[in-house]
């Protein structure tokens, strides 16, 4: 933040940022700046008393009424290891297995809030997951698309990101959309490099068009374009997911961020402009201010799952014109009076748009039907194993 904005905020009372105009001018990005200016400085002020608290990682008793034990977020997953932080500080731990092998608590992933049996010699023990507030789901990729993966938990924001070279892709921005609406989280549309380019405001239209609602800003951390309006959603104990391919830049906006280097950046290559994965695991980074990031490995591979809700916020310009078909059971193929193919001759839908979303409801449809089987082998697997260690206790099975 800029040193004579917040210290000018410092000196005024809190009330001045109601409906007054303490610089003059009413530059409402300037007051902005020093609301945010004064919530930083009151995270800082505190850290020179005290230690980081798990309030400080955004953690809300008010979601969670019954904990035993004490409450640490997971602020990066490893093979068979998490790095935790909470009220005692940084530590290693890992699973309970007996929890966690033998039931259906949920696996942690990198923001999860986590009960814990702290230990100071050795690791200690992630006991339970606590509810969430909001969770990034997709198909996992190394099962074939038949499980289930956790990408990050308990975030604010989704910045989607995507870089103003051969990077920039509407379909992939569409699949981004459809999940983060479906997260529970604000979606943000991040075009990152916009120094690359000599006018970004084509690819900000391109971006509008499909973002149904979400903000899109232009940015560059080499020119520092658009930073400052990336910099209201980083405040005190609210949590940012950044997720984007290889090479968009996510080390290098966190960098910017922090307003120094916490993450190592990488080229990419000039060919196809991809980039080398710099990050290796998702990792929750503590920025000075107290905001907190999600930096995720660039996904080359997003599958949908149980995305209904995020389909319909991200698609509501196709799915408004559903209720307008002449028949209740229109497939919106060639039947007569369809709302929607009238629209798409009219100009009001594009063709493509319309393809976008027959494919990506199409994936969740078999997403949706194959997940409730493999549901229902996995909890009818569960019962049975339960059931042998119950007859094992009992006598009527020897081992």
């Amino acid at each position: 933040l800029n040193t004579g904005i917040a210290q000018r905020a410092l000196e005024l009372p809190l009330s001045c940022y109601a409906k007054t105009q303490p610089f003059g001018n009413g530059d409402r990005h300037q007051r902005s700046a020093a609301l945010r200016a004064v919530r930083c400085a009151d995270f800082i002020f505190s850290l020179e008393e005290n230690e980081l608290t798990i309030n400080d990682y955004g953690f809300d008793f008010g979601l969670n009424d019954i904990i035993d034990g004490a409450v640490a977020r997971v602020v990066a997953v490893h093979r068979d290891r998490y790095d935790v932080a909470g009220n005692f500080g940084e530590c290693s731990a890992r699973l309970k297995a007996g929890k966690y092998f033998n039931s259906d608590e949920e696996y942690p992933t990198t923001g999860d809030f986590v009960t814990l049996d702290y230990r100071t010699d050795g690791d200690s023990i992630i006991t339970s997951t606590l509810k969430r507030k909001t969770v990034f789901l997709r198909l996992d990729p190394s099962s074939a698309g038949r499980f289930e993966q956790a990408v990050a938990a308990n975030f604010d924001y989704v910045f989607i990101m995507q870089s103003l070279n051969r990077n920039f892709n509407t379909h992939r921005m569409e699949r981004y959309l459809t999940l983060a609406w479906q997260s529970g989280a604000i979606p943000i549309v991040v075009l990152t490099k916009s120094d690359l380019v000599s006018d970004a405001g084509g690819y900000i239209q391109q971006a509008q068009a499909v973002s149904m609602g979400a903000e899109v800003y232009a940015v560059s951390t080499v020119t520092g374009e658009g930073l400052e309006e990336l910099r209201r959603y980083i405040m005190p104990r609210k949590t940012v997911v950044f997720l984007g391919s290889s090479g968009v830049g996510k080390s290098s906006l966190v960098n910017a961020l922090a307003g120094e280097n916490v993450m190592e950046t990488g080229d990419i290559r000039q060919e196809d402009s991809r980039g080398r994965h710099t990050t290796t695991h998702r990792q929750l980074i503590m920025l000075p201010c107290g905001a907190m990031i999600i930096d995720t490995p660039g996904m080359r591979e997003l599958g949908m799952w149980d995305v209904s809700e995020g389909i319909g916020q991200s698609f509501s310009d196709v799915e408004q014109y559903f209720g307008r078909c002449r028949f209740n059971d229109c497939r919106h193929v060639n039947e007569p009076g369809c709302a929607v193919k009238a629209a798409i001759e009219r100009g009001e839908l594009s063709a493509q748009r319309w393809e976008s979303y027959c494919k990506l409801k199409s994936e969740a449809r078999y997403s949706d039907d194959k997940s409730a089987y493999l549901r229902q082998k996995q909890k009818r697997h569960k019962d049975i194993a339960k059931k042998q260690r119950s007859m094992k206790k009992s006598g009527e099975i020897k081992e």
